[in-house]
């Protein structure tokens, strides 16, 4: 813990590049030798992945029930029934987002590119 000289009072005050021993981060002055930030990857964007997901939330969120909303006689002309229509149209844009949302994650946390 370091003290504050500049008001005599005993409180933590956080100095950037040292850790809570004084010593300066990651020369080794301490039992623990603390490296920030050095396992984390270079920020590349979205990817492809990205903007798949970006591009499945737009269409179940927007398209999809607009789409509904505007000309709900859609499935009718299709042959389905009102109410099955409108009890599974709902689950389409979901079980989409949700697969999509899995294979990004699990893309993401593999490394692939």
């Amino acid at each position: 813990m370091s003290s504050d000289t500049t008001t005599g009072d005993d409180t933590y005050v956080h100095r950037p590049g040292e850790s809570d021993t004084g010593d300066t981060v990651g020369t080794g002055g301490s039992d623990r030798d603390i490296t920030v930030g050095a396992n984390e990857p270079d920020p590349q964007g979205f990817g492809r992945r990205g903007w798949i997901l970006v591009g499945v939330v737009g269409l179940c969120f927007l398209v999809i029930p607009g789409a509904v909303y505007l000309v709900p006689s859609l499935p009718a002309m299709a042959g389905l029934p009102y109410i099955a229509a409108m009890l599974a149209l709902p689950m389409l844009p979901a079980l989409l987002l949700g697969l999509v949302a899995v294979w990004s994650m699990t893309a993401a946390t593999r490394g692939d590119s």
